[in-house]
Formats: structure tokens, sequence, C-alpha cells
């Protein structure tokens, strides 16, 4: 019979995949995933995380709450209810609470040291996993707010995954016994996107249509298809495609642009297009959290055995 703390970890595990292959499925479909979903999720991990934490004492489940509350206000729009004049304060606000946080972690293992009746481990994977995604969203690594949110749900249903479910042989389970777990999930991640440049260059070469160094990024498609494919025009460009595409904020939104696009070029007379697709990351997220569930960081084990 599982122990709470067995209990809370399996549940936690449980809730993780589910939540990430509902939107997995959903990315990949409509390429956009509801915030209710990361609601519910955040608050799941928060309390089970609460739970698991608070058999350490009072200081270890305040920290927890203090943290996890950091990273839930990220799935809720609390700044639209400021309303028009103080909604230019949101960013300040966020920046103060960042701070203010780290500086009280940061205080509480100076004062009493990490453990599980002071500061857990949880807490501070937690901590540096919403650091770590909102700087990847920051400075573009992580093109979606979804993909920045769901690392951080990550972080609160399984801030830590020290020991794969296929066992220690891997060499990376001293690493996953240090790293949060969100830090294993991305670099699992990034090693699947690899395939997808090398399906392009296959495809493309298959249909003869492979050139020079964007047959690995792109492919030709009909333009009457742009309405029904998920993708980014490339050539010809439609003034500063990269400012328009930062601009669209819902499939729906997408999908009417493709349509201008669409309409433009057959005016035009063209037929076909060259694209990039876009890459559905929750997709590769979801892999890359059941890889590192299964066997861990699969990159430090590829970089051991090369």
């Amino acid at each position: 019979m599982l122990g709470l703390a067995e209990g809370i970890r399996a549940t936690e595990v449980v809730v993780l995949v589910g939540g990430f292959g509902y939107a997995a499925a959903a990315d990949w479909r409509f390429r956009e995933v509801t915030d209710r979903l990361w609601q519910v999720l955040g608050v799941i991990g928060f309390i089970l995380g609460a739970v698991a934490v608070g058999v350490g004492g009072t200081v270890p489940l305040v920290l927890w709450v203090i943290v996890g509350v950091l990273a839930l206000e990220h799935m809720f729009p609390w700044d639209e209810r400021l309303g028009r004049r103080f909604d230019r304060y949101a960013d300040l606000v966020e920046l103060v609470a960042y701070v203010a946080v780290v500086v009280i972690v940061a205080a509480f293992v100076v004062r009493a040291g990490v453990g599980d009746a002071t500061v857990p481990l949880s807490v501070l994977a937690l901590l540096a996993t919403i650091v770590f995604a909102r700087a990847l969203f920051e400075t573009g690594v992580l093109y979606g707010g979804a993909d920045a949110k769901a690392l951080m749900i990550a972080g609160l249903l399984v801030p830590l995954f020290p020991s794969p479910l296929w066992g220690p042989s891997g060499v990376s389970v001293p690493v996953t016994s240090v790293l949060p777990f969100s830090v294993d999930l991305l670099m699992n991640a990034a090693l699947f996107s690899v395939g997808v440049p090398i399906g392009l260059a296959v495809r493309n070469a298959m249909h003869g249509e492979f050139h020079g160094l964007r047959g690995f990024t792109g492919y030709v498609l009909p333009v009457d298809e742009l309405p029904r494919r998920y993708v980014w025009v490339r050539d010809p460009t439609f003034g500063d495609a990269r400012s328009e595409e930062a601009e669209i904020e819902t499939s729906a939104d997408d999908r009417r642009r493709r349509s201008e696009i669409a309409r433009e070029l057959s005016a035009r007379g063209v037929r076909r297009v060259w694209v990039t697709p876009q890459l559905p990351f929750l997709v590769l997220m979801a892999l890359g959290a059941v890889a590192a569930l299964l066997a861990g960081n699969l990159v430090v084990d590829l970089i051991a055995v090369l």
C-alpha cells in the first residue's frame, strides 16, 4: 500500500501526463490551448504540493504557498481586473513579486538551510522552474505563452523526479536528482524537435523540392491549402512578417490571416508558396515529460554515449 508521499507523487504524475496529453492533442488540432486547463492543473498541483511539504511543518508549507502563488498568477488574468488606468503597472507588480519571492526564499536558505523541515528541494525546484520559464519566454526561446505556462505547471505538479521509472541504469540519474523536472522535460523536448528538420528534409527530397538549407525549415504548399494548414508563409513575404505573427493571439486570428494571404496570392496568380510549419511544441513537451518520467534526461544519456 502506498504511503502519503508515494500516493501524492503518483497522483501528480497521473495528472501531469493526463493534462499534458490533453494539451498536446489541443495544440496538434488547433495550435491553441485554453487557459482553463492550466488553471485547473495549477490549482491541483498547488494543493497536492502543499499537502506533500506540509508534513515538514509550517515553514515549508508557507514557502510552498508563496512560491506556488507566484506560479499560479501566470495562469489567471489578474492584470485585466486592474483596469486601463493601472494595467501599465502590471509588469512592475510582477517584477516586485519575483524579487520579493526570491529574496524570501534565499533568506530562509541562508538562515535555516535546505531540508524537509526548512526549505524543501521541491520549493527551490519550483522557484527555479518559474524563473527559467519566464526567462525563456522573455528571450523568445519559448515562442508561445502556453509553452511557458506548461513548463511552470510541470514545476507545480512534479518539481523533482530524481529516479526515472525504468530504474537507475541511465547516466542521467545524477543529473535528474539535481535538476528540476521541468529542465529534463524541456531538454528531452528539444532533442525530439531535431526530428522536425530531418523530416522536412526527407519530405522535400522525396518531392524533388529540396533547395539548400531552407529544405530543413519549410516546404512548398498550394495556395488554396493555406487556410487549412498551420503554417507561416515565407516566400513571398507580406510586410513585416515577424511583427504580424507576434500580433496573432488566437487560432481564429491566425486562420483569418492565412485566408487573407491566400486570397491575395490567388489574385496575383500565385499557385504555390514556400511555408514553414507552426510547430505544436506542446506535443514535444508532452513526449519530453513522458521520456523524463520513464528514462530521465535523454540528452545527458546521449552525450555520455557519444
